[in-house]
Order: C-alpha cells, then sequence, then structure tokens
C-alpha cells in the first residue's frame, strides 16, 4: 500500500506539471496572438490551399498572398499597427500587475488601441472588471515606474466611464523644441469669431481657444513669453475688422504697435483707465437692452453688434496704485465687464508679470474661463493664475525651466490645464501683423478670412 500512495503522488505531481505547463504555454501564445497569427499566416494558407491545388502551388499562392499583405500600403499599416498595440499590450498588463491594479482573479486593464504621439504613445484602456479610470489616476507615478518612462496622463473618456485615455511619455517634446511660428502669420484678415491656434501641446496638437463668450487670463514672469501669447490674440482682433479694440497698456509700450487700430489706447493713468471701462459698461448695458428688444439672449455674427475686446496688460499695475479710491473703482470696473461682458460680446484679456493672490483676487481670477501661466517663481504664483490646487496635481508654471520661454498650462476647455509651447511672433512680424492691420481696417487691404 506505501508503495502505491508514492506511485499516486509521483502522478500526481507530473499531473500538475504538465498541467502548469500547458496552461504556461497557452497564456504566452495568448499574450503573443497577433505575432502568432502574423507569423503563422504563411503555414496556415499553405495547408489550407495545398490540397486544393498540390504542394508547391498552394506552398507558392500562399506566399504571394503574404507578400501582397505586405506590399499594400493599407494592409502592411494595418498589421503593423496591430503588432504595435500588442506590444504595447503586453507592456502596459505587466505594469498593471506590478503595481497590483488587477481584478479579483489577476487580470488587469486591457489595451484596446493606441497612437504614437511626439511625447511616445497614447493608449486607450478598458479597466478591469470592478475598477476605475480614478484608480488609473491615482497610481499613474507607480505605473509610470513600472513602465519605466517619464509621465503617464490619465483621463476618462467623456462617453464611457468604463474607457481611458492614457498618455505615456517617454520623452518631453517641448523640451528641444524649435520656436514654431504662429499659423496665421501671414494671413490678411482673420476672425476672431474662428479658434485661434496658439501652440502645441505635449502630445504634440496644435491647442486652440474660442474667445466669444469667454475672458482670459494670462500671468508669468518676465521673459516667459507671456507678450507673445498676449500678441496672438490681440493681432487676431486686429486683422479682424469688425471688432473694436480697447487697449490699457500699464507699459505703455507692449500694446504701442496696436495703438493706431484702438477705439481707445491708455498708459499707466488709472483715471483713464477708468474711464475707458465705464464706456464699456454703458455700452454692455445698451447692448443688453438692444438684445432685450430683439429677442435675442446674446451677440451672435451677423447680428450688428460687432465684438469688443479689452486688452489690459500689466493687470497688476491697475490693481495696486497707491490710491485706494481709483484702485477699488477699477477692481470692480473690471469684474463686473469680465462677469457680465461675455454675452454682450465684450472680452477682456488681462495679463500680468505679479501674479500674486493679493494682487489678483480670486473673486475676480475665477471669472476668466481661460487661464494662462507661463513660468512662475513660485507654485504659489502659478496657482493665483490657474487656481487654488492645480500645482500639487503636477499643473505647475513655477517647474518650467527658464529656458523654456513659451512653455506653461493652459486651463481651457478641458477639466485640467494642459501643457504648451506657445508659437513664436518676432518683433519683425509684430510690425508686419501692425501694418497689415491698419491696412485691412483703413479699407484697402483684402484677402480671405483665415479659417
Amino acid at each position: 500500500m506505501p508503495e502505491n500512495r508514492s506511485t499516486a503522488k509521483n502522478d500526481d505531481w507530473l499531473i500538475e506539471l504538465f498541467s502548469s505547463m500547458l496552461f504556461g504555454a497557452f497564456t504566452l501564445a495568448w499574450r503573443f496572438r497577433t505575432e502568432l497569427a502574423v507569423f503563422c499566416s504563411p503555414i496556415w494558407l499553405s495547408n489550407l490551399l495545398t490540397p486544393l491545388l498540390g504542394g508547391s502551388a498552394g506552398s507558392l499562392l500562399a506566399l504571394a498572398l503574404v507578400v501582397l499583405a505586405f506590399s499594400v500600403p493599407k494592409s502592411r499599416r494595418w498589421i503593423l499597427h496591430r503588432l504595435y498595440v500588442s506590444r504595447l499590450r503586453r507592456r502596459w498588463e505587466r505594469a498593471c500587475r506590478a503595481v497590483e491594479l488587477t481584478d479579483r482573479d489577476q487580470k488587469p486593464s486591457t489595451v484596446t488601441d493606441a497612437a504614437k504621439i511626439a511625447a511616445g504613445d497614447r493608449i486607450v484602456v478598458r479597466v478591469h472588471r470592478g475598477g476605475s479610470v480614478e484608480d488609473l489616476d491615482r497610481n499613474r507615478e507607480r505605473l509610470a515606474s513600472a513602465l519605466g518612462v517619464r509621465e503617464v496622463r490619465v483621463t476618462r473618456d467623456s462617453v464611457n466611464a468604463a474607457f481611458a485615455h492614457v498618455s505615456i511619455a517617454r520623452r518631453d517634446p517641448l523640451e528641444v523644441a524649435e520656436p514654431m511660428r504662429w499659423p496665421h502669420v501671414d494671413a490678411a484678415t482673420l476672425s476672431l469669431w474662428q479658434p485661434i491656434p496658439v501652440g502645441v501641446d505635449d502630445d504634440g496638437e496644435v491647442d486652440l481657444i474660442h474667445l466669444p463668450e469667454r475672458n482670459v487670463l494670462i500671468g508669468g514672469e518676465p521673459g516667459a513669453g507671456k507678450s507673445v501669447a498676449l500678441s496672438m490674440i490681440v493681432a487676431t482682433a486686429a486683422l479682424d475688422p469688425n471688432v473694436r479694440l480697447w487697449l490699457l497698456d500699464g507699459k505703455q509700450v507692449e500694446l504701442a504697435s496696436w495703438s493706431p487700430m484702438a477705439e481707445r489706447s491708455v498708459g499707466p493713468s488709472i483715471e483713464e483707465a477708468i474711464s475707458v471701462l465705464r464706456d464699456l459698461q454703458r455700452e454692455m448695458d445698451a447692448r443688453y437692452t438692444a438684445l432685450l428688444e430683439v429677442g435675442l439672449r446674446k451677440v451672435e455674427p451677423g447680428i450688428g453688434m460687432p465684438m469688443h475686446l479689452v486688452v489690459c496688460d500689466e493687470l497688476a499695475f491697475y490693481l495696486t496704485v497707491s490710491d485706494r479710491k481709483p484702485r477699488g473703482e477699477f477692481g470692480d470696473l473690471m469684474r463686473d465687464l469680465v462677469s457680465r461682458g461675455r454675452a454682450a460680446g465684450i472680452v477682456v484679456v488681462a495679463a500680468t508679470q505679479k501674479p500674486s493672490h493679493d494682487i489678483i483676487p480670486t473673486s475676480l481670477r475665477d471669472l476668466f474661463g481661460f487661464r494662462w501661466a507661463l513660468r512662475c517663481n513660485t507654485p504659489q504664483a502659478s496657482d493665483t493664475i490657474l487656481g487654488a490646487g492645480w500645482a500639487s496635481q503636477g499643473f505647475d508654471a513655477s517647474s518650467v525651466a527658464g529656458f523654456q520661454r513659451g512653455v506653461g498650462f493652459l486651463l481651457a476647455e478641458e477639466s485640467s490645464p494642459r501643457r504648451l509651447l506657445s508659437y513664436y511672433l518676432s518683433d519683425d512680424d509684430l510690425e508686419d501683423l501692425a501694418r497689415r492691420a491698419q491696412v485691412t481696417r483703413a479699407g484697402i487691404g483684402g484677402g480671405d478670412v483665415a479659417a
């Protein structure tokens, strides 16, 4: 009896070993199923065609079909893409298992599609059973470590909560990026109703801002690229003959090129600045009365009410003048214009080199729909522009290196800021744009409105 028990135990051990090896081989084959399908297809086709055509003819036809599949660009791209997705899927699943982002059966989230981006790869992930996109987002640093990459960014799919869009950044595409000229630098005319290209993000995609019914706050230390960021918006308005331009320039030099096109242009005079804001407030109230009479809720193209762009450079100057009364009045008027002017077709763009909470109160900052933080001195300064808490979540303009002029974070239509490199405008470009805008507004220019 003891001998029979010993033999049974050995048999059980052998069966268990064989089962484990078989399961391991099947698991490995399943993980490499795409590669196996591609590389075994000639054999499968040959076995399928040989009984019909004979040995040599079947093999030759199978080989010809495989060569044809790789010769046709569309099928070749599809095959290579599936191999690329398969490779990323295995790496992602290993990383998820390493950080214990799996279900009860140790199954991780699955990669369903992938694409190359400037920073590395972007994958579409279906989260594992019982998991959530929020779990991935909380563990993005651990996932980046497991993948051995620079950064992992996670965004929930806007339609299906079971899917996430994950950017795997292997490099910083903005670190050594060459200056990029503004795409509209040679446009004859533009429209402020159309989206404005302002830069390129980490994924190599063009960032656009759509100004109607929005206001923009731009902040950053000197030399960070604030002037260029502001100039792209002002140039768009200047090249739109239907836009009324109002300029408040605390330094009296940054907006000087655009002064000939402005309804009014004031320098470091708080009294004149207040006068401009009062005029705009009266215009805003008159417009709401006119809209009410015609049964409209907001200004729209083609109703005979041109848009007004109010540009305030060095906002901090007007909010820190020594006399408290005009300082308070300016702040109240600016707050009213930003909060109520959007539907009346009045857009405010303000910029400052001193993004500090004691200079720009949150009651004013939070009214700006778009906030653009270029390089700042401290995380607190970055939060003054973007909003409290963003720096601690990794959206910190103080982390931008000194040599990365034009790099910053833009909080626009998305739920979180995105990092981008703004386009570049040289002094010659600005002079040429301003001259062209003057000609266009004088009625002797021409050209199609840029899309």
